[in-house]
């Protein structure tokens, strides 16, 4: 690796050490900042089977050009070469407190690796960091457990659609009920825009009120503005309009063989018309014709109203492994609304205008991982 492209390590950075951190295994590995070749982790991220989108850089760029977080993106370097990486950002609030999360605000994150020794030499980097930053806790957020001691937590689940092949022989899999649902929505002439930057304020209007509606602050406008830049080719927004207005709207993205729509709503008074249903059945029908294998609705509550939404697509309950360090062991961080003590902000936060949560809700948002 050219000179130009070394990295200054963790070590050295945060606490004057050595040039590099050496694992001390049978393998010799450092573990340095990511700070120049942006390209070179992508290239990995893209040919490692376990990565996932929020791996790549861009994500990184979206949280500090969006929230202002600290990001710290670790790589693991055997023979000149990247054999291991995990993204850091670096959260403080005096509402929730001080910790570590890779990712925030996603769904996925975590340590993506080659072998075993370059998974612990990048956790005990992270470790290092945690200590040095003095937060309660670090969050990974893996798929399937990676075993290295840490605490897991599966309160969650993500709902995979496996997609046929043509958009005809998904259509027929589909319960009959659903497919009566779509053509509601049709027979009442709701369409559906599909689109990119032009179609925010559309999108955001709706998301903004119906997270109010749940009592959940929302992010702020430029969270999706820095997204739609950062990733033009690979993310979408569909918008179902009746008689021009917008009634449903959700925001997709792409990578691999996977679409991903992790930020979706719609006008509650306009249920009834199943514009929702005839969206989530635009965006499927663009994943298959594009090409992708799988059609990811996202994380849920198992048994909660969402997860009974995605399920009825024929989507199946994957398990996330949130896997922690805390500082004082025994306690896991719960920053859910389902925690007792967030029912009361819940509640008033619910009575807000609009308006109001538009403006306060983002300054709050950007502290909830």
């Amino acid at each position: 690796m050219a000179a130009a492209c070394l990295f200054h390590t963790l070590l050295n950075t945060m606490s004057g050490g050595p040039s590099s951190s050496q694992h001390q295994g049978t393998r010799a590995l450092e573990v340095r900042l990511l700070a120049e070749d942006l390209e070179g982790w992508d290239a990995y991220v893209l040919r490692h089977q376990s990565s996932c989108g929020y791996h790549q850089t861009g994500w990184k760029t979206v949280i500090e050009q969006s929230f202002g977080h600290s990001t710290r993106y670790l790589q693991a370097i055997e023979r000149g070469r990247i054999v291991g990486i995990l993204p850091l950002v670096v959260m403080k609030s005096l509402l929730f407190g001080r910790f570590v999360v890779s990712l925030p605000y996603f769904n996925y994150g975590g340590i993506v690796a080659d072998h075993r020794d370059a998974e612990e030499a990048l956790l005990d980097t992270a470790r290092d960091l945690a200590i040095k930053e003095a937060v309660t806790h670090l969050e990974l957020r893996h798929g399937a457990p990676h075993g290295l001691g840490l605490i897991p937590k599966q309160h969650k689940v993500t709902m995979l659609l496996p997609l046929e092949s043509d958009v005809e022989s998904q259509w027929r899999a589909f319960d009959p009920k659903l497919r009566n649902q779509v053509r509601k929505a049709e027979k009442s002439g709701v369409w559906i825009q599909l689109g990119g930057q032009e179609l925010l304020d559309s999108f955001y209007r709706i998301f903004a009120r119906n997270m109010r509606d749940l009592g959940t602050p929302v992010y702020g406008k430029e969270f999706f503005e820095a997204i739609l830049r950062n990733f033009p080719s690979s993310t979408k927004i569909f918008v179902g309009r009746l008689q021009g207005q917008p009634l449903a709207a959700g925001l997709i993205t792409t990578f691999k063989d996977t679409v991903e729509m992790p930020w979706a709503a719609s006008r509650c008074e306009y249920r009834h018309l199943c514009g929702n249903m005839l969206m989530y059945w635009e965006a499927i029908k663009f994943s298959i014709k594009q090409g992708s294998k799988q059609f990811d609705f996202g994380r849920s509550t198992p048994g909660g109203g969402t997860f009974k939404f995605k399920e009825q697509w024929g989507a199946r309950p994957v398990p996330l492994t949130w896997e922690y360090w805390t500082a004082h062991p025994g306690q896991l961080p719960d920053l859910s609304p389902r925690n007792p003590k967030y029912q009361l902000p819940i509640r008033i936060w619910k009575r807000l205008p609009v308006t109001v949560a538009n403006r306060f809700g983002p300054l709050i948002a950007r502290a909830i991982p």
